[in-house]
């Protein structure tokens, strides 16, 4: 499982060979939803809204490693992990 953060029950992967636009999904309380990492903006599914909040934030603070993650994901390569929410 590409799995590239965890943090408050929150898990954050990127799909190999996924479609774009460029997102990451993320699972949280038996709930799922893939966000738009040039905007954090909810492209699919759900979450309640602190843990939207949260991810929200996250995203918007590694921005640029979820693009280079999604960059290494395009080409099968190993994904680096992004440090959690603190």
């Amino acid at each position: 499982m590409p799995v590239i953060s965890r943090f408050f029950g929150i898990v954050v992967l990127i799909y190999y060979g996924d479609h774009d636009p460029p997102h990451f999904h993320v699972r949280y309380s038996g709930r799922k939803a893939a966000i738009a990492i040039k905007d954090a903006r909810l492209l699919a599914g759900s979450l309640p809204p602190r843990a939207m909040g949260l991810v929200t934030e996250w995203a918007l603070l590694h921005q640029k490693e979820l693009l280079e993650n999604w960059e290494r994901a395009r080409r099968g390569e190993p994904l680096k992990p992004i440090p959690p929410l603190e």
